[in-house]
């Protein structure tokens, strides 16, 4: 005879809680209720980061699906920062759980839609400057994510533009002005620069019919370097045309100018940025405060070099720099 053991309710939620927790630290599917995700993408579509992808196929690995227990809302704003505000106003009226986009500019406007909907924001530089969060180890808001700290990186583009081109003495900065990078790294920027002997010029990009007028001043340096922002991300086959017209050596800050034939790229790794910001978006799915997840700063840094460009300049890349590439495009 077979006898059944039945549980009492203490055992029930006992047994209830194990598994819940077995599940939880397994990477199981969270619980049976809907949640709902925003993506505010600044760019283009055509210019967003291909990265973009590991955002959501990590999701997908913690348990989120699509049409299972995830409901995604998508924006983008075609490189148009003025559309920021609108954007998410009407993203905040959908009733999210999580906010997620990417660039100070575009977290200032998310911050400002909401002080209730948690908020995830992928590379912002000077966090605390700007006033997104108290301090990195504890926001304090509904605002968090992934840092990037660009006075950190400023020494590193002209390190690597020195030794990619001998007795360099001067660079030409091409960029939009109203860029975070630019307003608040400037005035540390020219001090970097006279530490190592290099004098840099600022070439206004505001918007994309700019360009041609940048880059021909920007020839008279010896090399430029392009910060990477809506309107030059969008614009990259333009300017990696222009580069090549005037024959300018050009180090870029954002991976995607390499498939337009850049001739260096040197950042953060993109695929690790948008990994992590999937896994603080699980976190506060799960009940996390956005107030008390530390902003995050970057570990994984890449270097992108393209050979066949660097021939074409009659530049000679040395062994040294080309052992530290990630990638070495032929």
């Amino acid at each position: 005879m077979i006898r059944r053991a039945r549980l009492s309710d203490c055992q029930r939620i006992l047994v209830a809680t194990i598994l819940l927790a077995y599940g939880v630290a397994h990477g199981a599917e969270p619980g049976l209720r809907t949640v709902r995700v925003g993506f505010v993408n600044p760019y283009t579509q055509s210019a967003a980061p291909l990265a973009v992808t590991d955002f959501w196929d990590r999701l997908r690995e913690l348990g989120w699906v699509e049409g299972k227990n995830l409901v995604i809302e998508l924006r983008s704003a075609d490189s148009q920062v003025e559309r920021f505000p609108a954007i998410m106003r009407e993203m905040v009226g959908t009733k999210l759980d999580v906010l997620v986009t990417s660039g100070t500019p575009a977290a200032t406007a998310a911050k400002n839609a909401t002080s209730t909907v948690p908020i995830v924001a992928i590379g912002i530089g000077d966090p605390i400057g700007t006033g997104l969060a108290l301090s990195l180890a504890r926001p304090g808001g509904n605002l968090t994510g992934l840092s990037v700290q660009w006075g950190d990186l400023t020494g590193k583009w002209l390190e690597l533009l020195q030794e990619a081109i001998p007795q360099l003495a001067s660079v030409a900065v091409i960029s939009n002005p109203e860029s975070p990078v630019v307003r608040t790294q400037q005035k540390n920027f020219q001090g970097i620069a006279r530490d190592r002997g290099v004098k840099l010029s600022f070439e206004d990009v505001r918007e994309p019919g700019a360009l041609a007028r940048a880059f021909m001043q920007a020839s008279q340096a010896q090399a430029a370097l392009v910060i990477s922002d809506p309107v030059t991300a969008t614009a990259r086959k333009q300017i990696t045309d222009l580069a090549e017209k005037y024959r300018l050596p050009t180090l870029y800050v954002g991976f995607e100018f390499m498939d337009s034939g850049g001739l260096m790229a040197f950042g953060v790794n993109n695929h690790w940025l948008y990994r992590r910001a999937a896994d603080y978006v699980d976190k506060i799915l799960r009940g996390a405060n956005p107030a008390d997840l530390p902003v995050e700063q970057p570990t994984k840094f890449d270097l992108v070099i393209n050979l066949k460009t660097a021939k074409s300049l009659g530049l000679t890349i040395s062994p040294s720099l080309l052992a530290r590439a990630s990638e070495v495009i032929e």
